[in-house]
């Protein structure tokens, strides 16, 4: 079977584009997604979380808030928030940003692809959030956010994109944040077929932003084929998830930086000698934003300082432990600060790349923290060579752009 297919997406209206989509829930206080919502009777946000229209299904069985998710999609459909395509097609989507422009091919992929191994991951999930977006996956059939996978260029892929690209968009708005969006519909039968016979056969591509949601829709598509049993083909909707294909040249990763509130039991001038075991350590008039791998900035007691870690210490063979994040999980943060697990410990704090370096300073002025630690990007090269060893980063390693907003394109299974 193919390894992508096309879909008859859910739209936006064209004159409500920027009102349905939204970013994802997560990146909203509760607060800030309420009055959203109350103001906005067309938002996605109703479709994620209908709690924040209705305080009184708060503490309500899940069967009621799905329920309710399933009734806010029928009207939107009815008031044609939504327009669903009438046609499957594949889609060109491109996103500009800060002066960034990013396109790629939005489609179906089938969730084997990951099963087997095909989509090669380089991040841990955590279980728990696997559990709740698989429940809320298969009790609405709703897939509004898709994973961002990336590969390297081929110029098939590159022709049929540029030649959409040069024709007027069917969706072409600016959200709120100030990114600018647009999507061309793909479906002329010849470059649909020339897109799934390229795509067929790419031996390899690379989740570079989403684990959390192809896990989750793994999740679900093995208990629907449970529960299908030997009715099960491999064809039903529930077996493919929405993706978004960027090459290698398209994606960016900015760096993840940290923040960590205390240095424990250390004085000060000895948590200096206790880091000079493993690494070159040398104060700096400057705020430092590292400019090559194996520089790492670190803000203390109103000083910056670059921190070079000793050759001697990390294996330049071995695509994990080279990562400046790992040298800094492996000599400073676990045996030093005494984190031993940053996905839960609540002394450390991330900060993406898109926060300034001054910002943290700062933070580190106020009292909100003692240290901040800043790095130089993970390469795209490098997540590619991780993967391909079956290797897992540190948490929070990269932060890869761009971020998609729910909503843009929507895949309705059962």
């Amino acid at each position: 079977m193919p390894h992508i297919k096309p879909f008859c997406a859910l739209k936006p209206a064209v004159h409500l584009q920027q009102l349905v989509v939204t970013r994802p829930l997560e990146n909203y206080s509760m607060g800030e997604a309420r009055l959203i919502a109350s103001e906005n009777k067309c938002t996605f946000l109703h479709l994620i979380n209908p709690e924040l229209e209705n305080p009184y299904l708060r503490g309500s069985r899940e069967e009621l808030v799905y329920k309710k998710i399933s009734e806010n999609l029928e009207g939107f459909l009815e008031n044609q928030f939504l327009v669903k395509d009438d046609k499957p097609a594949i889609y060109v989507y491109r996103v500009k940003h800060n002066g960034v422009v990013q396109t790629g091919i939005w489609t179906l992929t089938h969730i084997d692809e990951y099963l087997d191994g095909r989509i090669k991951k380089h991040e841990a999930t955590v279980a728990r959030r696997e559990t709740l977006l698989a429940d809320y996956l298969q009790q609405t059939g709703i897939d509004a956010n898709p994973v961002l996978i990336t590969y390297h260029p081929d110029h098939i892929i590159d022709a049929i994109t540029n030649k959409y690209t040069l024709l007027k968009p069917d969706l072409d708005f600016t959200f709120a944040d100030g990114t600018m969006h647009q999507v061309w519909t793909i479906c002329d039968d010849q470059d649909i077929k020339d897109l799934v016979t390229v795509f067929d056969g790419i031996s390899s591509v690379y989740i570079a932003d989403g684990h959390h949601r192809v896990a989750s829709m793994a999740k679900m598509a093995l208990q629907k084929q449970a529960l299908n049993n030997e009715r099960h083909t491999g064809t039903e909707t529930y077996n493919y998830f929405t993706t978004v294909y960027m090459n290698t040249d398209e994606v960016k990763i900015l760096e993840y930086n940290r923040l960590i509130r205390d240095i424990g039991d250390w004085e000060p001038e000895l948590f200096i000698e206790a880091l000079k075991q493993s690494f070159s350590v040398q104060e700096s008039t400057q705020i430092v934003k590292p400019d090559h791998l194996h520089k790492i900035g670190m803000y203390f007691n109103t000083r910056w300082y670059v921190l070079e870690p000793k050759k001697e210490i990390y294996d330049e063979n071995d695509p994990v432990k080279v990562l400046d994040v790992s040298i800094f999980q492996d000599f400073i943060l676990t045996p030093i600060l005494g984190i031993k697990d940053p996905r839960t410990d609540a002394r450390i704090t991330f900060e993406g790349g898109k926060t300034a370096v001054s910002e943290l300073q700062l933070m580190v002025d106020n009292g909100l923290y003692t240290l901040a630690f800043t790095f130089f990007p993970v390469s795209i090269d490098q997540l590619i060579a991780v993967a391909d060893v079956n290797g897992i980063m540190p948490p929070k390693s990269t932060w890869v752009e761009p971020k998609f907003l729910v909503g843009v394109l929507t895949n309705c299974f059962s």
